[in-house]
């Protein structure tokens, strides 16, 4: 049986444009999905909207939609910045889909059974954009914790999920599996700034609008967002359905990508939620970081908002994608300005990838009329130090991509393409070719340039889709068997192979000045 990978984006909240924030989770997603489809897996990706709740409802009002018209536009226009960025996803979900609602339903009633709900009276502050309830001291100056904005002071009638019966079995299932939150500081946040101070009970349902699903026996209720917005995992692959075989089949995920700002919720909720139902839990959360400015959060009013339709239109989707990846560690907030960019694109991209792979079929053109030398297999030891060195920053890439440090995975990578470039000026073929007697040197030396090229195209394949299709023509690899993992770590497997006429530079430089003012008047509009 092939292994499984289900990965799974969260359900963004469609209150406006996706900015780069945004971009970066879901390329993250789609850039696991690909790597594990490389290695001969069996993968899914889920992604979605988030569509009910009090501040859909307002915003639809204000846009003179109803609140359908206005998730439905806004799902699409979600869809179609996916599918420009590349997005290999298998479903995305609405929240307002039939699908979803009528499990979310069924889940309601079975906590009902099972005694995990009950009704009160919710009195708190009520922060609507990040529809949460907080305690007058869990605020900080008056304002909401989370995203400083104002909050009000509600009052109704609502269900609670009974959190603290869970809460020793969720610190169980926390020390007993240490992969289940990455990176593992989180853990300590989620121990200390919730789990120990005293798990409340979660408010699950609203009586103050109507934009939402009823609950089923007391339909004055809604069901409140973490309830509604976190089953989504699991009512996607059609759980409790007639037709689960989805669900048979990939859950538990193997993968679920969230942002700093819902850490909570997934990490301490999510997993009650399964607990309760008698589910597996996913096998890893990871929490990432965020895209900050220079100076802070990203704003409409600071006139800094970079969205990814200026990157991708202007310098295309591989080098949009390359630079949200390689630019947010895993250890702090990343930093957007024009400057990182450019920088990144004419240094990285061009200079370094772009660079190698030019030169080199100019060589092979060259020296050996565009044909690739074969493998005589018994290298000297400046190519067999070479070998090893690639074989080992393989091995590197993987151990960093399976810890989901993808910004050092790529890193790696990149540690890589510089030694390619470093071999050739080590064994300077425009020498070598002045003599007859070095051929074999000369030989040994294009085989190995588009060998490496060859693998560094398979390693960034789930990341630049399209850069890696570029080099593989350029190269003259053709056959498919040649791109896959499988082959990644072999030598001897380039046989008749003829790269093309005359070598097309993948990325051209940059006019830094130029591009810098370029992107900072469209972060102004």
């Amino acid at each position: 049986m092939n292994k499984k990978f289900y990965v799974t984006t969260p359900i963004y909240y469609p209150s406006g444009r996706f900015h780069i924030g945004t971009a970066y989770t879901t390329v993250l997603a789609d850039s696991m999905k690909k790597y594990h489809k490389l290695k001969g897996e069996e993968t899914y990706l889920l992604t979605g909207t988030d569509e009910h709740g009090q501040k859909i409802q307002e915003k639809a009002e204000q846009m003179g939609q109803t609140p359908k018209e206005y998730v439905d536009k806004m799902a699409k226009m979600a869809k179609e910045l996916w599918n420009e960025m590349d997005i290999d996803y298998d479903d995305f979900i609405q929240t307002t889909e039939p699908r979803h609602e009528k499990i979310v339903q069924k889940i309601f009633d079975r906590f009902m059974e099972q005694g995990d709900i009950y009704k009160g009276e919710y009195e708190g502050w009520y922060c609507v954009p990040c529809e949460t309830y907080f305690t007058q001291t869990q605020l900080v100056d008056g304002k909401c914790p989370d995203c400083n904005r104002e909050v009000r002071l509600m009052k109704e009638e609502a269900y609670f999920f009974n959190m603290k019966k869970y809460t020793e079995k969720l610190l169980k299932y926390y020390e007993e599996h240490p992969d289940f939150i990455k990176p593992s500081y989180r853990k300590n946040e989620m121990l200390n700034n919730f789990i120990k101070p005293g798990l409340e009970d979660l408010c699950i349902t609203r009586t103050s609008f109507d934009w939402g699903i009823k609950v089923p026996k007391d339909p004055k209720h809604v069901i409140y967002v973490w309830l509604d917005a976190l089953t989504n995992y699991i009512t996607a692959l059609g759980y409790l359905s007639d037709d689960d075989k989805l669900f048979k089949k990939y859950w538990p995920a193997d993968l679920q990508i969230v942002g700093k700002d819902i850490a909570r919720f997934h990490l301490i909720y999510w997993p009650i939620f399964l607990m309760a139902l008698d589910l597996p839990l996913p096998k890893t959360i990871l929490v990432h970081n965020w895209y900050m400015m220079k100076d802070g959060k990203m704003s409409k009013s600071k006139g800094n908002v970079i969205y990814p339709e200026t990157l991708i239109n202007k310098y295309g989707v591989d080098a949009t994608r390359y630079f949200l990846l390689r630019e947010l560690p895993s250890s702090q907030d990343g930093v957007f300005s024009p400057e990182n960019f450019v920088e990144r694109y004419n240094f990285d991209l061009c200079n370094d990838l772009s660079n190698l792979v030019n030169r080199t079929v100019s060589m092979v053109n060259k020296y050996f009329d565009g044909n690739v030398p074969d493998y005589n297999g018994t290298p000297n030891e400046v190519d067999k130090e070479f070998e090893e060195f690639t074989l080992k920053q393989i091995e590197k890439f993987e151990e960093k991509i399976n810890e989901y440090e993808i910004c050092v995975a790529l890193q790696e990578i990149w540690n890589l393409i510089a030694r390619t470039n470093k071999y050739i000026d080590e064994t300077m073929p425009w020498s070598l070719a002045k003599d007859e007697e070095n051929k074999e040197k000369l030989e040994s030396c294009m085989y190995h340039l588009i060998e490496n090229i060859r693998k560094i195209a398979i390693l960034i394949e789930p990341f630049m889709e399209n850069t890696s299709e570029n080099i593989f023509n350029q190269i003259g690899v053709k056959e498919q068997k040649l791109k896959t993992w499988e082959n990644l770590k072999e030598y001897d497997v380039l046989k008749n192979i003829k790269v093309i006429e005359k070598g097309i530079p993948i990325f051209m430089r940059l006019n830094s000045e130029e591009e810098i003012e370029y992107i900072k008047n469209e972060m102004k509009k």
